[in-house]
């Protein structure tokens, strides 16, 4: 299978960024510009989306993928939303290479098998009527309209219409949250430092986010005051903050 394509800037410890769904890795904004000042930062296009679009990948080998994309030595994760996902599992799958790990707006699950099976079904239908599109135009703009984003206000938009329908179509076909198998059980096999941050005014993902922290032995939760679920887009400054100051204070190589 082909490698991620990714992007990388500055110089110091390596952070490997994984966004959401829709976007690519040129969508971190001024939250990506502050939280790597003195790192190595690695942008990654995810399966299905921009100089990735061609690589069809679910979940399981995508984590895989997204493990390698720091280099030889042991790197910072952070994924945001469908980057989360993928975060999640390739701490699971190859934990000798992730330090620490940084989840924003994450889920370990959908644990209700009919509510899973409805969401599989859901994305398929959405999947199905993407694929016949000559380009995602209306479907960035459908999706950005969603409540979960009614207080976002840069959403880079016209960086997600580089996006291609079949790209976006496999990303919800492979690694929508329906198929994402309950990792809830597995969270005790995580020993690096987690943070999972929620934005304040996104309740049902703070459930999700409290609980996720709590399964996990070096666990920590924040919430981003005034902010949805784009938490670190809509207050970047705050956002970036707190995860520079977690990655600090949980710096092994400080005495």
């Amino acid at each position: 299978m082909a490698p991620l394509h990714a992007e990388s800037t500055g110089e110091g410890p390596t952070l490997v960024l994984a966004h959401g769904f829709t976007q690519t890795g040129h969508l971190w904004g001024r939250f990506g510009r502050m939280v790597g000042e003195g790192r190595r930062v690695v942008s990654v296009d995810l399966p299905g989306h921009g100089g990735s679009a061609e690589v069809e990948a679910d979940l399981v080998a995508g984590g895989a993928l997204l493990a390698g994309a720091g280099g030889t030595e042991p790197f910072d994760l952070l994924g945001y939303s469908l980057g989360a996902r993928f975060a999640l599992h390739a701490a699971l799958g190859a934990p000798d290479r992730i330090a620490r790990l940084v989840l924003i707006s994450a889920t370990a699950g959908i644990e209700d098998d009919e509510a899973r099976d409805e969401r599989r079904r859901r994305d398929e239908k959405t999947a199905a009527r993407l694929a016949g599109e000559p380009d995602v135009d209306a479907f960035v703009t459908s999706w950005l309209a969603a409540p979960m984003f009614a207080t976002l206000r840069e959403a880079g938009t016209d960086e997600r219409r580089r996006n291609t329908p079949a790209g976006l179509a496999s990303s919800l076909r492979l690694a929508g949250a329906g198929t994402q198998t309950p990792l809830w059980h597995r969270l005790g096999e995580l020993t690096m430092p987690v943070l999972v941050l929620a934005g304040a005014t996104d309740p049902r993902y703070q459930a999700l986010g409290a609980r996720l922290a709590s399964g996990v032995a070096h666990g920590a939760f924040a919430l981003i005051p005034g902010a949805g679920h784009a938490a670190h887009l809509e207050q970047p400054a705050v956002t970036a903050a707190i995860v520079r100051s977690w990655l600090a204070s949980t710096d092994r190589s400080e005495p």
